[in-house]
């Protein structure tokens, strides 16, 4: 038996159905859907031995519906599918990961996800958050409202900065120096994209578009 945990990547269509253990929950295994991102948990949902099948051939999830009692690929009626990028086989070989290109709703209620979250990522998007709330009520004695009070050319200046002095200490092979500068790279990073009304999520997407 393979190890359960191999990635099994969707440019190839493979499934490895004989690695599931359908019989522990009455022929159904669970599938949880990730947005391959952000991390964020979209949906979970059933699939049997021949919902399993369509995935393995078209890519995109499909469940097995419990209420209706049949198959349904995710997106046939609003058009939001779940294009799968890769997939894992957890330990007990009776659920699977999946990682997805994130459509912009998931939920039937036009939710980003099914349990109501918003697309995130983790501390950068957290982070993002503070330096808006910093823009928006730009509190005394704050360094980053410092930093908008300044204007965008000293935005500007700081990210040119801190780009050399990571380059700097990566070339001094300083790994603390490193993760110090790079560190102070991505903060001022952020603090520019607020300053052009850029959101992080933009850029990701950007980057995401690429890939």
């Amino acid at each position: 038996m393979r190890d359960s945990y191999q990635n099994y990547f969707m440019t190839k269509n493979i499934i490895d159905i004989d690695a599931l253990n359908f019989e522990k929950n009455n022929g159904l295994i669970t599938a949880v859907v990730q947005d391959c991102v952000s991390g964020t948990v979209l949906m979970v949902g059933h699939q049997n031995r021949e919902a399993c099948e369509k995935t393995s051939e078209s890519g995109q999830v499909t469940f097995w519906s419990r209420t209706k009692n049949r198959l349904w690929t995710k997106g046939e009626t609003s058009g939001n599918f779940l294009n799968i990028k890769s997939l894992k086989i957890d330990c007990d070989q009776d659920a699977i990961l999946y990682l997805v290109e994130a459509p912009e709703s998931t939920c039937h209620t036009g939710s980003f996800s099914c349990f109501g979250a918003s697309q995130s990522f983790g501390v950068l998007s957290s982070l993002f958050e503070l330096i808006e709330s910093r823009k928006k009520e730009m509190p005394e004695g704050s360094y980053t409202a410092s930093l908008f009070k300044e204007g965008l050319d000293r935005m500007v200046q700081k990210v040119g900065e801190e780009a050399v002095e990571t380059v700097i200490a990566a070339k001094n092979d300083d790994r603390e120096d490193f993760l110090n500068e790079s560190s102070d790279l991505l903060f001022h990073f952020l603090v520019l994209c607020a300053g052009k009304d850029v959101k992080f999520e933009d850029v990701l997407k950007k980057l995401k578009g690429r890939s």
